[in-house]
């Protein structure tokens, strides 16, 4: 395992390969396809985003509300490629991480590479476990959407796999290409 802290730097993405367990510490932000929209909205309105987009990590999860005395509910990955028409244009604003489930699309992976950003995998049907290593939740935009408000998270120890690195190798197509054999 990998200990690593934000901010995710370029030279952190660097450093990780494909199939890579990390365990990441350090502030994470969330977002789902109606959040993507609207940050594309705000940039094409001149807006600035929410958050500072550069060297961050957005986690694909829309959590269920926190029972009392918890930071947050359930929060699993869901499917990344519900983002995939907004994700070039974040990368390029300098976005460096990205943490969901599923493959992507080849245009997000070209932008990976010319941008070395990086996109991990969480585990979906382990949400309850994965909130555990959320210690803090704050939504910072977009109340109105419910789960897919974007919030910052403060994470520790949250365990994610490197699915696709900053070169394009893909975990998704290498397992299949070693068990096909």
């Amino acid at each position: 395992m990998i200990q690593m802290h934000t901010p995710l730097t370029k030279d952190k993405v660097e450093q990780l390969s494909c199939g890579d367990q990390v365990l990441l510490t350090g502030t994470v932000y969330t977002s789902r396809d109606a959040g993507h929209k609207r940050m594309i909205e705000q940039l094409k309105n001149n807006q600035p985003l929410p958050f500072p987009i550069e060297n961050s990590i957005l986690y694909y999860v829309g959590p269920a509300p926190a029972r009392e005395g918890e930071v947050i509910g359930s929060a699993g990955p869901t499917t990344s490629y519900r983002m995939d028409e907004f994700t070039p244009t974040l990368l390029d604003l300098g976005l460096t991480g990205m943490i969901g489930k599923g493959d992507r699309n080849q245009e997000v992976i070209d932008s990976m590479i010319k941008n070395k950003a990086i996109y991990f995998g969480a585990v979906g049907g382990a949400a309850a476990l994965l909130a555990n290593c959320i210690k803090e939740s704050k939504i910072i935009a977009y109340e109105d959407l419910g789960p897919e408000a974007l919030r910052e998270l403060y994470v520790e120890d949250f365990p994610v796999t490197v699915v696709i690195d900053s070169k394009g190798n893909n975990l998704y197509k290498k397992a299949r290409k070693q068990y096909m054999l």
